[in-house]
């Protein structure tokens, strides 16, 4: 048997201009519940700061907590599984263990969202995407901010609150061009996040601009940019990204930008594009080097892997299977136990995919995508309402919820 102990948790409140003592209270947690007592202190705390509670917030509040002995439990029943010789069930049995050690609360969440590609020029040309163009091609275009605007306006009419734009490297748009689109869209859409743009595009303004990284994101942070996407990560080794991006930054820039936005507690995402070439051990490598960065800041509120799409690509090949993706989906799971969310990536896997996936180590199904191009431009061309995205939790077992980009729950059903 477990011997019994109590911790006490002693928190105080201190005023930063005064350096006195506000509030302090101590919180005993018989036999090391600490996190049950989460949902009680933030609730002491909004009480005592006088910040008034939404009925989902008390709701969350009320909500039963997981206690420190079953997530001890789902802990060792996980490495079980994970000692496992059973090669294939388990590393899913250890995956979803874990998923549940830090998503006890059976929900599912998502987000509506629109994804915007304001340019399909781009000089870096990746030989695994089919959506660039030269700027020459007849193909080519550049979204006006009216354009833009306009796509903003469609998100807000269908609920939405995030805009995730990208777009390619076009080689004639400074960082002018973006504060004022930031600036204009902050305005006049204060309840949609700005999610946007990647590090490649960040490095790729700064570098036209003749200013540095650093000051190039600030500026644009200052503008309106809220939070930054985690694209263009490929797999962050640099001899498989010479041979399927050879123009793109290399895997410490891409890192370094990530540093950045972390210092300036941006929130950003990572992701991984897998089965382009890399070996396993290169998609290993990758993954610890998300988790060593999450290690610093832990800036990082989501891990999305994917696989490439050869459809209509330079790169061609094969794509990688079912199989082969839940695999990775629940090695992710396994190695960022510090990164808090695994979305699960039905725009290149499809709603069923999707949907087993939440069984081995997901706990996001990511957005709506009222519109998606990129990766429809590689003939994969998956779609789902935002009902279809509730009952494909639901029917999974699940609760499916509603959230910000941030993950603060907006709508339970």
């Amino acid at each position: 048997m477990r011997a019994l102990l109590t911790i006490v948790v002693l928190l105080s409140l201190t005023g930063t201009a005064t350096g006195l003592l506000l509030w302090s209270h101590s919180y005993p947690a018989p036999g090391g519940e600490i996190f049950g007592l989460q949902r009680v202190i933030a609730g002491d705390l909004a009480t005592f700061l006088s910040i008034p509670l939404s009925e989902d917030d008390r709701r969350r509040f009320a909500r039963g907590s997981l206690g420190a002995d079953q997530a001890f439990d789902f802990y060792v029943t996980g490495r079980r599984f994970l000692d496992s010789v059973d090669e294939f069930r388990g590393p899913d049995a250890a995956a979803e263990n874990f998923r549940q050690a830090l998503h006890p609360e059976g929900i599912v969440t998502y987000i509506i969202d629109r994804n915007v590609n304001y340019t399909n020029v781009c000089t870096t040309q990746c030989r695994f995407c089919a959506f660039y163009r030269d700027q020459s091609h007849p193909d080519a275009y550049l979204l006006s901010y009216e354009d833009i605007f306009t796509k903003v306006e469609e998100l807000v009419e269908h609920g939405g609150t995030q805009l995730l734009m990208q777009g390619g490297l076009h080689p004639d748009l400074k960082i002018d061009w973006f504060e004022e689109l930031f600036r204009q869209l902050r305005q006049g859409f204060p309840a949609v996040q700005v999610h946007s743009l990647s590090p490649a595009e960040i490095v790729h303004i700064a570098e036209l601009s003749n200013i540095s990284m650093a000051e190039c994101l600030g500026r644009l942070h200052l503008a309106g940019l809220q939070s930054l996407p985690g694209g263009g990560a490929e797999i962050l080794v640099d001899n498989v990204r010479q041979e399927i991006s050879p123009n793109k930054i290399g895997w410490q820039e891409w890192a370094e930008v990530m540093r950045e936005a972390h210092r300036r507690d941006m929130p950003t995402t990572a992701t991984m594009m897998f089965g382009a070439g890399e070996q396993p051990q290169e998609i290993v490598e990758h993954l610890f080097r998300v988790r060593e960065l999450q290690s610093e800041k832990n800036g990082f509120t989501a891990f999305i892997p994917w696989s490439y799409q050869p459809g209509n690509t330079a790169l061609g090949g094969e794509q990688a299977s079912g199989v082969e993706y839940l695999k990775v989906l629940a090695l992710s799971r396994l190695i960022l136990d510090n990164v808090p969310n695994i979305q699960a990536s039905w725009v290149t896997q499809g709603a069923r995919m999707a949907q087993v996936a939440l069984y081995f180590g997901a706990n996001d199904l990511g957005g709506t995508m009222l519109e998606e191009n990129v990766v429809a431009a590689a003939g994969v061309d998956f779609r789902m309402s935002r009902e279809e995205i509730i009952e494909l939790a639901r029917s999974a077992g699940f609760q499916p919820v509603r959230r910000t980009t941030t993950y603060e729950i907006l709508e339970e059903y």
